[in-house]
């Protein structure tokens, strides 16, 4: 008669031997498994304003993602950390809190500070707007922290993004920009470790 109890046991030492295997191999290669790689070189995006007549272009945008999205669509709540609308003859940055939505997304804007000077978001949670717009003005970096996502190991938590406008167009609601995310959780690091 087979004890099913001691059945499992008798693979174990295989099992932690191939995992033994397995890591040291990694390691040997000079990964680190728990390391994330991740590209500094900025993504450039346009985002359109609520104001314009047309519904559903992109005009919110979702960091990790690095996507813009339709705020219109049914399906978008919770997946934007800004949205970009025309106030006051000027574009503006909106979190999702300006608009009503809850969400740990909040924006801080560091003027006379190109995207290369900035290499980490503020500690400073004073400097981040969560409610209000936030006016979009050349020579001025925003930094992101976006709304609160799945990370590693079943944990929660929220990234850090830094972008910079290259065309403000007023008239017709259009913003582009260049955009740098830290895919890390909770990391304000806005360039990626060596």
């Amino acid at each position: 008669m087979t004890n099913d109890v001691r059945t499992p046991r008798r693979h174990a030492p295989a099992v932690f031997a191939a995992a033994a295997v397995i890591l040291t191999g990694v390691a040997a290669c000079g990964d680190d498994p728990f390391s994330f790689e991740w590209d500094d070189r900025p993504k450039t995006r346009v985002l359109y304003s609520l104001a314009r007549p047309e519904l559903n272009l992109p005009s919110g945008f979702n960091f990790y993602m690095a996507t813009a999205v339709a705020i219109e669509a049914p399906t978008a709540t919770g997946t934007w950390d800004v949205a970009l609308h025309t106030r006051l003859d000027e574009l503006v940055l909106l979190p999702p809190g300006a608009l009503g939505v809850d969400s740990r997304a909040r924006i801080a804007a560091l003027e006379g500070l190109t995207l290369d000077d900035v290499t980490e978001a503020p500690a400073d949670t004073a400097l981040y707007v969560a409610e209000d717009a936030v006016p979009v003005r050349e020579g001025t970096t925003y930094v992101v922290r976006t709304g609160q996502r799945a990370c590693s190991f079943g944990t929660r938590g929220v990234s850090y993004a830094k972008l910079e406008a290259t065309e403000i167009d007023v008239a017709n609601g259009v913003l582009t920009f260049r955009v740098v995310t830290n895919p890390v959780c909770n990391d304000r690091n806005l360039v990626p470790p060596n």
